[in-house]
This record gives C-alpha cells, structure tokens and sequence, in this order.
C-alpha cells in the first residue's frame, strides 16, 4: 500500500495545524476507535444515534472472516454457467460496487458485474436486453429492505426471470439486508440462494467494505483478499495521532479548510480510478450536508486554468503512483502557484481503492467533528421520498402528477417550464443564472439515462458555468443523487442553485403490482424533490426539455445554457 502523500496548504497551513493540535490534544483517533460518540455531539439522544452508526470501522475484518464463504459462492455461481450478475440497489448500497466495476471491469472466466440504480425505463429495459435471464444472478441489495427503488427493481426482474425459470426463479436471487428487515423475510419466503445480513450498525455511505460492496466484488471475480488487506492495512494506519494519520489528516485539512471557507472539496482522479469521486461524493455530502453548513464535494468537473476558480476551494487529487497523469500535475503546479491548497494521494495499484475507501471513510467523521456536526445521520434525505410518495398518491386517484409552476421568490427565481427549447429556454436560464452569487455552487441534476452522450452534455453545460460565473459545478443522476448530494441540497448552506432536467422517456416499463409505471415513477421522484427544494427556499429551475426522435434534448439545453451565459 503507498502512503505517498504530497500536501502543498499555502495560507491554510496555521487552520490545519491548529486542528491536528485540537484533534491530538482531544485523543481524538483513539476516541474513535474507541466508539465515543462525545467525540461528534454532546446530547444523549444524537449520541446513542451515532453509537449505532459505527461498526465500519472493523467491518473490514469481519469480511476477512468470510472470505472462504464468500469465495466458494463465487465458484459456484461460475460452476453454473452464470454470465451475468445485475447489483439492484440505491445509494450507498450500489456507488461502492459501480465504483468497483468502473475500476476493475469484468475479469476473465467471471460473471460481468452490472449496476441498476437508477428508475429510468431505457436503463430496466436496456438491462434486461442485454443479458440472458435463466444464467443471470440478481443480487437485491437494500440496508433497510423498504427503499423504493430496489424493491421496484426486484419486482420487475422477478416477474422476468420467473417467466423463464418458474418455481426455481429464487436460486437466481440474492439479498443483501440488516437483519430483520423486510428484505430478509421476502428473501426466505422467495427461497433466494442466499440472504447475507450485514452488521446492522453501519449506515449505507459507510459500507462498501462490508457485505454489500465485498459480496458484488466477489461474484464478479475482484481480488476480496487482497482489497480487504489493502482496507485493513489503512484501518491500521488510522490508529496514529496527528499527521501519522492518513485519515485523520485528510479529514483536519478538509475541516480546516471547510471553516476557512474553502468549503467546496475537488476531486480530481487519474483515469484509471476515474469513478472513485462518485463513492466519495456521497460520503462527503451525506455525511457534512446539514445544520445549514457542510463541505461541497466537487467530482467530474474539468481541471481548468487557476483562473476559473475562486478562493472557496480546496483540491484532492489521487492518481497511480507508477504512472503520474502529466496534464493532471502540471494543473495542479499551476493552483499550487495561483496560492490554492492541494494534496496529492498516490496509490501503488489499483486494489489502493480499498485503502482509500476507508481513509476517507475515517477522514470525513474527523472534518464533521470540526464543523460540529453529526456525520453519521441523513435528515433531510426522507423530504423527496415523502413528496414522491404523496405525488404517487395524487396520480392513483386523479390519473396525472402536478406540472411544477412558475413562481419567483425571495430565495431567486424558482422556474418550471413544459416544454423549453431555442432562445426561449436560453432567455429563462440567463435571468436565472442572474441570481448566481461568489461562493455558490451549481448543481445539474438529469433525470434521464446514464450514457457517454448524456455525461458529455452534461460536462458541457458545467464547463460552461465554470468558465463564465467562476463557481463550482456537480452533476447528478436522478434518482440516485437523492440518497447522496440530495442531503447536502437541502441541509446544507443555501449556497446552491439547482439546475433539473427532466427528459422524456421514449419507451416505459410496467411495476408488477403497482398502478403506475417506471416513467411515472421517475416523474414523481423528480417533482417531489423539487418540491423538497423549494420548500427549503433554495434557487431551482426545472427543464423538460421535448424530445427530437431519439434525442432526448440534453444537448439542446447545453446549448441553452451556453447562449444564456454568453
């Protein structure tokens, strides 16, 4: 495992410094391993919330102990001619297996891993296309067994895969659960293959070295022994006071630099790990996003010249040791230069992910202490799944959902609009984008599928942004973004103007057992989390753009955006 670290802090190093001397003189990594919730909050209630929010830290070990079960399932699951295995889940019970995924591909004589997570019908039907059914493996991965969407999704592949197998369709699931959760009691009376329950003192974002990111790496053929040991190893590190510490450095650089006001952490990432921001993006939002403060993680968004960027930043980049990114470092040299605070971290290989999973994992409860909040709770996370669940509701009994309305208060301009096109869309967006302010950020966030063309239009209306308004931009997928940044969006600080995109679905796919579809469902998701937003009084617009035959007008709202900005 490389500890490379290379930390360049500038006007930051006295905050820095102050907070390793206030963590140390706190013993405040022994705390912690030590499980002392005083070590976030003071109250007993909130306390006896977060003594049940930490198993992460030795669940490392306790996979260690399962890794011969784990691999002999593994065997069989290759033994039987399985092709595929499809991750249903939401959150942080699917961004650590994709990041996996991204990072390691498939591997020879394994089955290829696949991630749904998302209610787009083009994605369900896509899936579902793409892979046989009767040699496919669906694992149902849901910490609380009520989350929507993964029980929509099992629903639906349930229905497919019993078509084809009948009354052996169990042996082609298995769950991912806490124990006594719902989950595991449809899993016994469904007869899955296997119902693996996970410590349950872990929340989702803190998970991806237990069951429900070890279980998916192991099925897809992953090194289990050698990412565990490589997790473990940092864990061991993490026992160190002061800078000795990896984690807890990186968390007291962030916390500093969050209380200097370089509240906005950008994540940049060599090619070769290029998803591990979208695993950290949720950790640092969910866990810092509340009590109208936290840190803005940026991930995704093209390094550019020091002069796109404002003093609210600190950068983080992590790139392969044995293969430094030119481009990547000669940008950095010129932040360093331009007087923002930068840390390199290495890795020797790319089994350091797992290393860096848990790095992070302890560096961020370190920076929550800092700003004084509880990184282990998600408050805000129910308000889009209550709205969404009332709009469902509304469209059972009355045959439709709402349509957002144009309303302008006094947060800024809060816009909905049926079908924008052309200079008129470019002619909203420019008053709109008027109500940007130094120190924001920009969130877009697109309910539509994840494709390459899609990022690409998306990484298009955000390089924009940065360019023009000199302000931080993230890019989201609906609905996985509500059980990650969607905390931080209404919890946080108002500091950020939301951009949503709503594109049509060309085709849909049926719930089995629901009165509505995956296309209404998404619907709904969307509405009701900009309900959530606008009750919060947050800056939001809402963009449905018509689609043009199969283009579904992403690239028609770049351009929009461009125009208005220009």
């Amino acid at each position: 495992m490389s500890d490379e670290v290379m930390v360049y802090l500038g006007q930051l190093q006295g905050g820095v410094d102050a907070a390793l001397q206030k963590l140390d003189e706190q013993d405040f990594a022994a705390r912690v391993w030590k499980k002392d919730p005083a070590a976030w909050k003071k109250d007993a209630p909130t306390q006896a919330k977060i003594s049940n929010r930490l198993g992460w830290l030795e669940v490392a070990q306790f996979i260690q102990s399962k890794e011969g079960d784990l691999q002999a399932l593994a065997d069989t699951i290759k033994a039987e001619g399985y092709r595929h295995v499809v991750l249903l889940g939401m959150g942080g019970s699917s961004l650590g297996p994709e990041v996996l995924r991204q990072t390691f591909g498939r591997v020879e004589g394994s089955p290829e891993l696949i991630v749904v997570d998302t209610t787009d019908p083009a994605v369900i039907l896509e899936t579902e296309r793409k892979v046989d059914l009767a040699h496919t493996l669906f694992i149902v991965s849901s910490k609380s067994g009520t989350t929507t969407e993964p029980n929509t999704f099992m629903a639906y592949y349930y229905d497919k895969v019993k078509a084809v197998k009948g009354t052996e369709v169990g042996q082609s699931f298995i769950a991912i659960t806490d124990p006594g959760s719902s989950l595991e009691k449809h899993g016994r009376d469904h007869n899955f293959r296997e119902i693996f329950l996970n410590p349950p003192d872990i929340g989702g974002r803190y998970s991806v070295l237990s069951y429900f990111g070890m279980v998916p790496a192991a099925l897809a053929g992953y090194d289990l022994h050698t990412l565990l040991d490589r997790a473990v190893g940092m864990a061991e590190s993490c026992h160190k006071p002061g800078m000795d510490n990896p984690g807890l450095h990186l968390g007291a650089i962030m916390g500093a630099a969050a209380l200097a006001g370089r509240d906005k952490t950008t994540i940049l990432v060599s090619k070769e790990i290029s998803s591990y921001g979208l695993w950290a993006e949720q950790l640092i939002a969910e866990s810092t996003g509340k009590e109208s403060r936290g840190i803005v993680p940026v991930a995704g968004e093209t390094l550019g010249g020091s002069e796109v960027y404002s003093p609210d930043r600190l950068f983080v980049a992590l790139s392969m040791a044995n293969a430094k990114d030119v481009t990547m470092e000669a940008g950095l040299k010129r932040l360093e230069e331009a007087g923002h605070p930068v840390v390199r971290l290495y890795l020797s290989d790319l089994f350091d992910i797992a290393a860096e999973f848990f790095r992070w994992e302890f560096a961020i409860p370190v920076a929550g202490a800092l700003i004084d909040i509880n990184p282990f709770d998600e408050p805000n996370v129910t308000e889009s799944k209550d709205n969404t669940k009332r709009l469902l509701g509304d469209f059972v009994s009355k045959g439709e959902l709402p349509k957002p309305t144009l309303e302008q208060g006094a947060s800024g301009l809060a816009a909905a609009f049926g079908q924008p096109g052309g200079s008129d869309m470019a002619s909203a967006l420019q008053e709109f984008f008027r109500a940007v302010r130094p120190g924001d950020y920009v969130a877009f966030m697109a309910y539509s599928p994840l494709t390459p063309e899609n990022d690409a239009a998306l990484q298009k209306m955000r390089t924009a942004v940065q360019a023009r308004l000199k302000v931080a931009t993230t890019v989201g997928y609906g609905p996985r973004f509500l059980h990650s940044t969607g905390q931080l969006h209404k919890g946080g600080a108002a500091n950020g103007v939301f951009v949503q995109i709503i594109t049509a679905d060309l085709e849909d796919a049926p719930i089995p057992d629901e009165p509505y579809s995956f296309s209404i469902l998404k619907q709904a998701q969307a509405l009701g989390d900009f309900e959530s937003l606008r009750s919060h009084g947050r800056r939001v617009v809402s963009l449905q753009p018509q689609a043009q035959g199969q283009d579904l007008g992403l690239g028609r709202v770049a351009e929009a955006i461009k125009e208005a900005l220009s």
